[in-house]
């Protein structure tokens, strides 16, 4: 019987604020700056590890508002293959850094913070792009 190699589900959440969307400096390798997310744990829905992802790197109650789009490329995490589920969501209030954030804070479009981890820099490109446009991304290949 031979091994299956399957990637592993992830989630991120774009947390819009009245003043721009929150980032988190990460803690751990991969270092820089993303978006609020990780793992899907067994058991748990895709909308459940986005909110509680959002909750323990941000302090914040998140409620989604849309699934925005699925990343999948085999190199945008370099510790392993993974899938992406995006989310864009709502919350109120001051980000506090947690869990596997060393800083969470707020930015707009054109003040985004370097570097950016994985593959952050395309999904925010393709958000901001959404937002002006109404176009949702899709990367065939």
């Amino acid at each position: 019987m031979s091994a299956h190699r399957n990637p592993v589900p992830t989630v991120d959440t774009i947390i819009e604020l009245p003043t721009g969307i929150v980032l988190i400096k990460r803690r751990f390798e991969p270092f820089g700056w993303a978006l609020p997310g990780g793992f899907v744990d067994y058991g748990e829905s895709l909308e459940a590890a986005a909110v509680r992802e959002a909750r323990e790197e941000t302090g914040l109650q998140v409620t989604l508002t849309e699934q925005f789009y699925a990343y999948s490329a085999p190199d945008r995490d370099p510790r392993r293959h993974t899938i992406a589920t995006v989310f864009i969501g709502r919350a109120t209030g001051t980000p506090q850094a947690g869990d596997d954030a060393a800083d969470a804070a707020v930015y707009a479009e054109g003040n985004l913070p370097q570097p950016l981890a994985f593959d952050h820099a395309a999904i925010l490109a393709d958000y901001f792009r959404y937002k002006r446009l109404g176009v949702r991304p899709f990367h065939a290949g």
